[in-house]
């Protein structure tokens, strides 16, 4: 008998009006200076009633947005060629000629993964609050992170929060520290730990700061004047892997709908991809991580995010041999003294991996590989292992004729996961006649799910382009995965 799966009518759609603004920056100096000459030139009373329209178009649209333009315009002040002192109005102004709006999720709003909220305060008896976050593609393609909130309730019906209009960029927290022995680990690992760049460490405290490690590298570029292209690369590398491990925060209020993560360094500079969270239980403890895909528009770089609230967030780079690829995701524990993580790295099966180490990965072991029609062309996991009685339920993804992505299940030993107990034959949950049209057709994908009141609550992206929610029974499923016998599929 065929497992029920029941989709909910809920629809998140991209919504083009929620926009946040961001740094526009004119190409040249010479252009920058231009574009001030023209603003200053104005009458008083003129750059004042410019302002004044600026405003009421967009002020409503945004918080803190006069803090914002004058930021922008201390900014460019350097190229003013007025003695005279410019008022509010006409600092706000010039701002504003360098602040454009950004619409995040114009394009998608998909591959959600979904984990309780850090808040379970004041709900009713059996119901849950949830924290779902989702990839947002807006102009030119560039994918960031934003969040929904919702309750679960004890007969596992979602209500989904109606988002804030407003939207705000993280700060980036202008001073993150760094352990060095950490920081030297990881240029080792990426072949990056020359005599020179031993030289720099060894120079720094046990932890460091970014502002300490720039001012070292620029006195080692002003002491080689004459700078050869191996110090200068060098130096570049060393500030490179920094930027890539940095810290954000958001000083927005409660509503996690506001905030959005949007790419910061050199290697997410086309976009931060697939998220995949899950709360992570250690000493009575618990800690968000979510792995996910930076892109630089050429490289994939797999990535690390750590938070306990949601509102300070910590990056960095996953590093090894085995840190390549796409679709990693953390098991929600450790399995005796190690992480354990699925990945993928041959873009084609599941592996296995442990470590000693969260942020170092040097082994891995094949798990599933693509075995049935509808995956042949290649298998991936749905977000991270969910801990049952049962075992390790794990959603998987799989490719068939046509790139038609399917949603399946395995189901792992909870003491040796690399034991699998039962594995469906057919798909979970595969993309209808209403879910196939989108930007990517044929896709339904989910990067993260969860258990509540007896039920699988899959969040699940239609063709990359919009989200929805689908449950079914936690007992009939293992069940079912329970009673497949290994050798249909060993």
């Amino acid at each position: 008998m065929a497992i029920q799966v029941s989709r909910t009518e809920i629809q998140i759609r991209p919504d083009p009006s929620r926009v946040f603004f961001r740094p526009f920056d004119s190409s040249g100096e010479g252009r920058i200076q231009r574009i001030v000459a023209r603003v200053t030139a104005l009458s008083r009373a003129e750059a004042e009633s410019e302002a004044s329209m600026m405003l009421k178009r967009f002020e409503g649209r945004h918080e803190k947005l006069q803090a914002f333009l004058l930021s922008r315009f201390d900014q460019v002040s350097e190229h003013l060629i007025t003695d005279r002192r410019l008022n509010h109005c006409e600092q706000l102004l010039i701002g504003s000629y360098f602040t454009l709006e950004y619409s995040l999720e114009a394009a998608a709003l998909f591959n959600p993964s979904i984990v309780p909220h850090p808040d379970q305060s004041g709900l009713e008896k059996g119901s849950m609050r949830f924290l779902l976050s989702l990839r947002a593609t807006g102009e030119g393609h560039i994918s960031s992170i934003v969040f929904r909130t919702g309750v679960i309730n004890a007969q596992a019906t979602i209500i989904l929060d109606k988002p804030s209009p407003f939207v705000a960029a993280a700060d980036v927290l202008p001073n993150p520290s760094y352990d060095k022995q950490l920081f030297e680990r990881k240029l080792l690992e990426l072949g990056l730990l020359s005599n020179l760049a031993q030289l720099l460490m060894d120079q720094l405290d046990d932890h460091f700061s970014f502002e300490q490690l720039t001012i070292l590298a620029d006195q080692t570029l002003r002491r080689n004047r004459l700078s050869n292209e191996d110090i200068i690369h060098t130096v570049d590398s060393v500030l490179s892997l920094a930027r890539a491990n940095y810290e954000i925060s958001f000083n927005t209020g409660d509503d996690c709908s506001e905030r959005a993560i949007f790419p910061t360094s050199p290697t997410e500079k086309r976009g931060i991809e697939d998220a995949r969270f899950v709360a992570f239980k250690e000493d009575g403890q618990t800690t968000y991580y979510a792995t996910y895909s930076a892109y630089d528009g050429q490289l994939v770089f797999p990535q690390l995010l750590e938070t306990k609230d949601f509102s300070q967030f910590k990056i960095n780079t996953l590093n090894g041999p085995e840190v390549k690829n796409k679709g990693m995701a953390l098991f929600p524990r450790k399995i005796g003294d190690c992480y354990a993580m699925l990945s993928r790295q041959d873009g084609e099966n599941i592996y296995l991996m442990y470590s000693d180490q969260l942020h170092f990965w040097f082994k891995k072991q094949l798990l599933i590989r693509p075995t049935y029609p509808w995956e042949f062309v290649q298998v991936g996991n749905c977000g991270s292992p969910i801990e049952t009685e049962a075992g390790w339920l794990v959603l998987t993804h799989g490719v068939g004729p046509m790139r038609r992505y399917a949603i399946g299940a395995i189901l792992l030993d909870l003491n040796d996961p690399s034991q699998v107990i039962g594995r469906r034959t057919e798909p979970l949950l595969e993309p209808t006649e209403e879910e196939r049209e989108g930007y990517v057709p044929n896709v339904v994908y989910s990067c993260g799910s969860l258990i509540h009141a007896g039920k699988l609550i899959i969040p699940y992206a239609m063709s990359d382009q919009a989200t929805s929610f689908a449950t079914v029974s936690v007992e009939e499923l293992l069940r079912e995965l329970k009673s497949n016998p290994l050798e249909q599929y060993s």
